[in-house]
């Protein structure tokens, strides 16, 4: 199964691009606290109509060029 992240959109500047900003918690391996970090990924947009700000989730593909490796599946 492929794997699936949902973000929210911080850039839409480029060409049938879109930059996804996915927040992952962990815990902390020693004092068990919960941290955040934000990972940016480039994903394709087919879907018309989406602005800075919207919740979106995206899924791998195929490497559609250098730093494009994943679709934006839907918008929620």
């Amino acid at each position: 199964m492929l794997k699936q992240l949902i973000g929210k959109i911080i850039s839409v500047k480029m060409a049938k691009t879109v930059v996804v900003d996915v927040e992952t918690k962990h815990p902390h391996p020693l004092y068990r606290k919960m941290l955040k970090k934000n990972k940016h990924y480039k994903a394709h947009n087919d879907i018309e109509g989406l602005a800075v700000g919207d919740k979106v989730k995206i899924g791998e593909t195929k490497p559609i060029s250098k730093e494009k490796t994943w679709k934006v599946v839907e918008k929620i």
